[in-house]
């Protein structure tokens, strides 16, 4: 999924954001009719989705952030809001699936734990700046979050294995 470039920043968040918006529109409706399910683990899940050339040092990357009650909050906060992982991964980070045109089963299951143990937060954090290849998780980074703010999200991510 690309954007055609648009010479200022604000137009082109807004272009992004519009069409984030319809989307998110389409899953929580998809939701409401009960279209959308969860699922766990498997092969497709725990596909690796850093490039072969790039998964080492993705995997040298450290969220710089300690993972504190308020960091988390931050973190729960974009995820609800700024960054609206919520219209995918829903309320519960358990993921909505079923959705016609899809690829893999997407979105992911934040609290299924064999695929919080086989991912690294860098493996996140490169998937936040650069979208999951195969899939239709697209970039956020930096057109929608700061890497700061990526790393909050991820700090919330890694919350629903403790929950």
């Amino acid at each position: 999924m690309g954007f055609v470039p648009i010479p200022s920043q604000a137009n082109r968040m807004e272009g992004a954001l519009a069409c984030q918006r319809a989307i998110a529109v389409l899953w929580i409706a998809l939701q409401w009719m009960g279209v959308a399910s969860t699922f766990g683990a498997d092969a497709e899940v725990l596909k690796q989705r850093v490039p072969p050339d790039q998964i080492e040092e993705a995997k040298t990357w450290k969220n710089p952030f300690e993972a504190t009650p308020d960091n988390i909050e931050k973190g729960k906060t974009l995820f609800h809001g700024k960054a609206f992982c919520v219209t995918c991964h829903g309320r519960d980070g358990k993921g909505l699936t079923g959705i016609e045109g899809l690829r893999g089963k997407l979105p992911r299951n934040f609290t299924d734990g064999s695929w919080q143990v086989a991912r690294t937060d860098g493996e996140l954090f490169w998937i936040l700046k650069n979208g999951s290849p195969g899939t239709a998780m697209a970039s956020f980074i930096p057109l929608i979050l700061t890497e700061e703010e990526a790393w909050h999200v991820l700090l919330y991510v890694r919350s629903f294995a403790r929950e």
